[in-house]
């Protein structure tokens, strides 16, 4: 692929991956309102930018057949989110004085040494021909910390509550 187009794409890629973000951020604010028509909308065009994104992905050669590949990819992503990215986000942020960002990157650091952590498990079991062996998965809707198996009585990164943790 010449460079201008992988570039624009990758662009894309990552402008409907924000869309998509977005739009399924403000269906729960909607749906939180009482609106659950307009919450519907941004959740059904949410799923449409979704769509773009992974054609931009799949054309761009980022989805590997070999598993063990797109879980090293999230290694890479979580380890570069860890190691560089974080830190100096949350180093600006402080420089700055800016006291939610140091919070919202704080509890994003967190939550990303234990995806990392997650993943090179994952790697492990399936380049071993395995599945996952968590049963469920629990996430902090607050920070985002997450935890195998079963939430803890109180988020140990943000204090949020057993009851307020979100199972997969």
């Amino acid at each position: 692929m010449r460079e201008m187009t992988k570039k624009f794409l990758e662009d894309a890629f990552a402008g409907e991956s924000m869309a998509h973000m977005k739009y399924l951020i403000f269906s729960e604010e909607a749906e939180k309102k009482g609106l659950k028509k307009l919450a519907k909308l941004f959740k059904a065009i949410a799923y449409a930018e979704y769509v773009h994104a992974k054609n931009h992905f799949k054309v761009l050669r980022k989805l590997s057949e070999n598993m063990a590949d797109n879980v090293q990819a999230g290694i890479d992503g979580e380890t570069f989110e860890i190691e560089e990215m974080y830190p100096v986000y949350k180093n600006s942020a402080e420089f700055q004085g800016e006291s939610e960002a140091i919070r919202s990157t704080h509890f994003a650091l967190e939550a990303e040494k234990i995806h990392a952590e997650m993943y090179k498990k994952a790697k492990d079991l399936v380049e071993k021909g395995q599945d996952y062996t968590a049963e469920k998965i629990y996430i902090c809707p607050v920070c985002g910390y997450t935890v195998e198996d079963e939430a803890p009585e109180k988020c140990p990164v943000c204090g949020a509550p057993k009851e307020k943790f979100v199972e997969f």
